[in-house]
């Protein structure tokens, strides 16, 4: 019924259609420029940050980035076994726009939440604790948001190299910085293309607070249920994300130079357990996206084809071994010389498909080109991680920061029968379904900050 020819022709087509008009639409996309009269600026910002160790030289080179973007406040979510610590940095830093809060357990949920109670600006940004701000971030990330119907927007995002880096760093440095290329190519690209991208990432994106401060939101993102079974504390961004999606708010996206962050990843063998914690992440909330609440099929049609379905698809090794084999498949009737070029044409095309998103990259850093085969073997060896993530969904932990792990089992634990009976893979359940369950937050009782910090008290305690 179907000849190696046509399968060989419509796996070409899956494989790399998306990769031509993504190219064409990465070409195209330009951002919103910065009105000459905002009506929001940075004094309508609020900078919150979750830290697990609540000092060090790299959240204070943080801190100061953001400052120096003038904010109208920068609050600083810890852990209570830290906050000590976090004070006495804030303190010498000598600044009264940076508060202190902590949560009992390290959990970026429940830091993020833990800090919505004193915001007072309406827009929120939220940012990793290894991040560096270019001056002029914020009026960019705030132009999309002068359109009302934008609820978040997201960054540019390159990798902050080491110094004098050992080879080990430099192979490790290598795969994080292409990870950041791809993924800021399948953004841009996809935000031409219908407006959608695979997450906000949270290494720095911004809010309208009025969305984060819904009680709905809050019960939502406080109570998601992964498989009708355990409660998912884990993967905020992607929860944001798709809650944008589902409530008909436009995400943005600003590719320019003053809106690249730059940030740190693992630059050791703890790699791939970041690849594994991402690839569990992306599993979870993709499959959520197309097969649960599915409003991407409809609203993002493009994005849904050339980034969410990958997750499920997208196999390098299996791929290509089909294609060569369809192609010896469907050429026998070929002559010597017409299959050798036609080979050697379809070889050049794959090879050259690994590194044209990533041209970017080869440009600033031409060195890096050497690295060209670490990165094709690491492409094919990514299915097996990949496939490990996929077996291993009910696993949350970082592996890769101390103290990451020690409230692991908060971020997906089991919940009663009565929950479970509440609906889909991923169900927002209401409160009434948590009242024989012991639970830090409440819908109704958002934590709030105020309630034990002084306003611009470098000096301030924290909350028990």
């Amino acid at each position: 019924m179907f000849s190696a020819c046509n399968l060989f022709v419509s796996l070409f087509l899956y494989r790399y259609l998306r990769l031509v008009v993504n190219l064409f639409a990465f070409s195209r996309l330009r951002p919103i420029p910065i009105p000459e009269n905002p009506r929001l600026t940075s004094e309508d910002v609020t900078v919150v940050i979750p830290s697990i160790e609540g000092d060090g030289e790299v959240l204070r080179e943080t801190i100061r980035s953001i400052l120096a973007t003038e904010p109208f406040e920068i609050i600083l979510v810890t852990i209570d076994a830290n906050l000590t610590r976090a004070q006495l940095m804030v303190k010498r830093m000598g600044t009264s726009r940076v508060k202190v809060g902590s949560v009992l357990y390290p959990n970026k949920r429940r830091q993020m939440v833990r800090a919505l109670g004193e915001i007072k600006t309406d827009i929120t940004v939220f940012a990793d604790d290894d991040v560096l701000w270019p001056p002029k971030l914020l009026p960019w990330m705030l132009a999309p948001l002068e359109d009302d119907s934008y609820g978040g927007v997201g960054t540019n995002q390159r990798l902050r190299r080491a110094e004098a880096p050992t080879l080990e760093q430099r192979v490790y440095g290598y795969l994080n910085a292409l990870y950041l290329e791809r993924r800021n190519f399948d953004c841009a690209s996809c935000m031409y293309m219908d407006g959608g991208l695979p997450c906000l990432s949270g290494r720095t994106v911004a809010y309208r607070s009025n969305i984060l401060k819904d009680k709905a939101f809050i019960e939502g993102f406080t109570q998601e249920v992964w498989l009708g079974r355990y409660q998912l504390n884990a993967d905020d961004d992607n929860f944001i994300t798709r809650w944008l999606v589902s409530h008909d708010k436009k995400i943005g996206y600003q590719y320019h130079k003053e809106a690249e962050i730059l940030t740190t990843l693992e630059d050791n063998p703890n790699f791939v357990k970041q690849c594994l914690r991402w690839s569990r992440s992306n599993w979870r909330s993709n499959i959520t996206s197309m097969f649960c609440e599915r409003h991407i099929w409809r609203k993002q049609p493009w994005s849904t084809y050339a980034v969410f379905q990958t997750t499920l698809l997208q196999w390098a090794f299996v791929w290509d071994y089909l294609l060569l084999y369809l192609y010896h498949k469907s050429t026998v009737a070929w002559s010597c010389d017409a299959r050798s070029l036609g080979l050697a044409i379809l070889l050049s095309w794959m090879l050259m498909s690994k590194f044209l998103k990533l041209l970017g990259h080869y440009i600033r850093h031409p060195v890096d080109f050497l690295l060209l085969p670490v990165s094709i073997i690491f492409g094919y060896l990514h299915g097996l991680i990949k496939a490990k993530a996929m077996m291993s969904l009910n696993v949350t932990a970082w592996g890769t920061r101390d103290g990451a792990d020690d409230d692991d089992g908060y971020r997906m634990r089991p919940v009663v029968r009565k929950q479970q009976e509440a609906g889909n893979a991923f169900t927002m359940i209401k409160r009434s379904s948590y009242q024989n369950e012991k639970c830090e937050y409440w819908p109704a009782q958002v934590p709030t900050v105020h309630s034990c910090l002084d306003i611009r008290d470098p000096g301030m305690h924290g909350c028990n």
